[in-house]
């Protein structure tokens, strides 16, 4: 099927299923004493990461072979037609230290941008058998069901989450200081971190969730599903984008105050 024959429910409809199969292919080896290796940059990778690529790679180049590819293990692949305003970003384990640690909260990721900008995503969660997708203007949903982010309106009573809570691991990138503002002005602080915490966003069980850096594949589906939700996906400029390198999600009623925090100064 061409670009110009595809609807935005075959597409979703796709991404689901593919999602699915994918996810399958992670429960094979979840919690079965995998062992991981270590990449350049010191993550962590598994034949279960590589399997799940290769499985959304199979399913979207056979389905739709002009669209692109961006995958975090196989990187960058044209479509037969040398047309890229179609691109699938892929994260086959979003949360590999969770997938080999056997915690079920990591996920496949798996997002459809034109021109660089989001047009659906999908987070599969198969060790919870979750699944929370966005098309856009189709609104979000939750296993079928449709979703909103909260209505906490006050900082002080927000769930902020974020997948380190080290201000360490956000000097680097000049983040401390915001962050440990951010720390200091909510209720709870959780490190219910990768893409499971832009899910309890989304799906309303808690407020804001950030990370220092991000890659393309980490953020794919996440701005299209916030914002499909009610709340915003963006840098810490507070930009909407999925191409920023770094995230903060909120409920859209905290944004402002959020942005606020962040933006006082650098450290």
């Amino acid at each position: 099927m061409t670009n110009s024959e595809a609807t935005l429910d075959a597409l979703l409809n796709f991404a689901l299923d593919a999602t699915w199969q994918a996810g399958r292919v992670t429960l094979a080896y979840f919690q079965t004493g995998l062992v991981a290796e270590r990449k350049a940059d010191n993550s962590p990778v598994t034949i279960a990461d590589r399997e799940a690529e290769q499985k959304l790679r199979r399913l979207i180049q056979t389905r739709w072979p002009d669209h692109a590819l961006i995958g975090e293990e196989y990187g960058q692949a044209a479509g037969d037609a040398g047309d890229t305003s179609y691109t699938w970003i892929i994260d086959p384990i979003d949360g590999t230290k969770s997938f080999v640690s056997g915690v079920p909260l990591y996920a496949v990721l798996l997002a459809l941008v034109k021109d660089n900008e989001p047009l659906l995503g999908v987070m599969h969660f198969p060790g919870l058998n979750e699944t929370v997708y966005a098309a856009r203007g189709r609104g979000c949903h939750w296993n079928g069901r449709r979703v909103h982010v909260s209505r906490v309106s006050r900082l002080s009573d927000a769930v902020l989450l974020a997948s380190d809570l080290n201000t360490l691991a956000y000097a680097q990138f000049g983040r401390s200081a915001g962050f440990q503002r951010l720390m200091e002005s909510t209720y709870i602080q959780r490190t219910w971190g990768d893409a499971y915490g832009y899910a309890l966003v989304a799906t309303g069980r808690a407020e804001v969730m950030l990370d220092p850096v991000m890659a393309v594949w980490d953020c794919g589906p996440l701005q299209v599903i916030l914002e499909e939700a009610g709340g915003t996906f963006t840098d810490w400029k507070g930009t909407p984008t999925i191409w920023g390198e770094e995230a903060i999600a909120t409920n859209g009623v905290l944004f402002d105050q959020v942005m606020a925090i962040v933006g006082e100064g650098s450290a």
